[in-house]
């Protein structure tokens, strides 16, 4: 198994994630929100491919729609990495996408956490975990909780992360077509900027929301309709500022059977909850 992230066929996940809810407890002077969530991790995902170039080149190899290869953070956080790094190491990138964008699941986040870890190892450049989460940082909040791989509570502007363990339900996730702005939704005038801060205890007793979903919902129908169709099958809330929403339940089999009433104009998918991202086992087998 060393051998084989060598190799373009090795495939590095990036798995979704889920904000099992998520206040704003205020807002700093320079503009960035504090928060409150909690992260869990999906056994759904995209894939991503590396081979190390020796110019120091990053490349990425296949057109992704809405992806300017100049703004992926994949790209971005393996440029990153090699200025940090002074390795003059490159690599050509590519991604098999699954997870859609502005859906809330985090799928460009966790692709430059992934490009972080897999880079790292192959260029071995000697970052410790630590150092690669505070890296991440600098490319997004949600980066540092894909580069620890533990499901979190997370405060600050998601940085401040401590590993919770939690039940691994399973999900139906429902995506409208329609991507949302997370940027919009926390610029947004009327968002509640003012929660009282919360424990797990209070998460574990059903007193907690995502305090983005009467935003995005009033904003964009589309969301709106898929919650409201959600809420229908269980207990269902929308995965940071949308648009995915999820329903969770107890077993595969009752997840599957209300997928199937999911109406046709929205994408779906089953996934599994994970308190460990595949990535830290692929990281452990190495």
């Amino acid at each position: 198994m060393t051998l084989a992230p060598f190799t373009n066929e090795f495939p590095w996940p990036a798995p979704a994630k889920l904000n099992l809810f998520l206040h704003v407890t205020g807002r700093r002077k320079d503009g960035y929100h504090e928060l409150q969530t909690l992260f869990q991790f999906l056994d759904h995902g995209d894939s991503l491919f590396f081979v190390p170039r020796g110019d120091g080149q990053v490349v990425r190899q296949n057109a992704l729609p809405g992806i300017d290869p100049e703004q992926d953070l994949a790209v971005r956080a393996a440029r990153l990495l090699g200025r940090l790094s002074g390795a003059g190491l490159g690599a050509d990138i590519r991604i098999e996408k699954r997870l859609p964008i502005g859906g809330g699941l985090g799928g460009g986040s966790s692709n430059a956490a992934t490009t972080l870890v897999a880079l790292n190892r192959l260029w071995n450049t000697g970052f410790t975990t630590a150092e690669l989460a505070e890296i991440g940082l600098q490319l997004g909040a949600d980066v540092p909780v894909f580069v620890r791989g533990l499901a979190s509570w997370a405060e600050g502007v998601g940085e401040r992360l401590a590993p919770v363990e939690m039940p691994e339900p399973w999900y139906l996730v429902v995506v409208p077509d329609v991507s949302v702005s997370t940027q919009e939704i926390f610029q947004a005038p009327e968002l509640k900027r003012d929660c009282p801060r919360v424990t797990l205890d209070d998460y574990l007793a059903g007193r907690t929301g995502n305090v983005c979903e009467p935003v995005t919902t009033a904003r964009y129908p589309q969301v709106k309709a898929a919650l409201d169709w959600a809420r229908g099958q269980g207990p269902a809330q929308m995965s940071g500022t949308g648009a995915s929403v999820f329903v969770s339940f107890a077993e595969r089999a009752l997840a599957s059977a209300a997928q199937k009433q999911v109406p046709a104009a929205w994408k779906s998918f089953v996934a599994r909850g994970l308190n460990h991202s595949p990535l830290t086992g692929i990281m452990r087998g190495l």
